[in-house]
């Protein structure tokens, strides 16, 4: 993805529509799974939507830490960029706001090319835990 261009988020089921409407009422461009895979991608593989956002250049929204544990899901990242809430138990009004603190230091990732698994903090930071 160029670094002029407004990035664009794939958000995982755990996110759902209205974390979908809170950014895109802020203006942010968002492709809810179950836009591209049948039955809110129940029966697909989590390396499979992964692998898919990542060879659209999409930057992955996720609420499953463990994602950075799993061998498979992390081949599937290659050189794409998976943003996950730290707090997995946030409400999804916390996640929005959260999200939407952090869109700043998403977007410096992106400019950099910063690839790999982040967690968002509840200040809006992020942090690199897989490269």
């Amino acid at each position: 993805m160029s670094s002029d261009m407004q990035p664009e988020f794939s958000l995982d089921r755990s996110l759902g529509n209205v974390s979908a409407r809170k950014l895109r009422e802020e203006g942010q461009i968002v492709h809810l799974i179950a836009d591209h895979y049948p039955d809110d991608a129940q029966e697909i593989a989590d390396e499979d939507w992964i692998s898919e956002g990542c060879r659209r250049g999409w930057v992955l929204l996720s609420t499953d830490r463990r994602i950075r544990y799993r061998a498979q899901e992390l081949a599937a990242l290659q050189d794409g960029l998976l943003v996950c809430l730290a707090d997995g138990n946030a409400n999804l009004d916390t996640i929005s706001a959260t999200l939407l603190r952090a869109m700043p230091a998403i977007g410096r990732a992106v400019s950099r090319q910063a690839t790999g698994f982040w967690h968002v903090y509840g200040d809006g930071t992020i942090k690199r835990m897989w490269l």
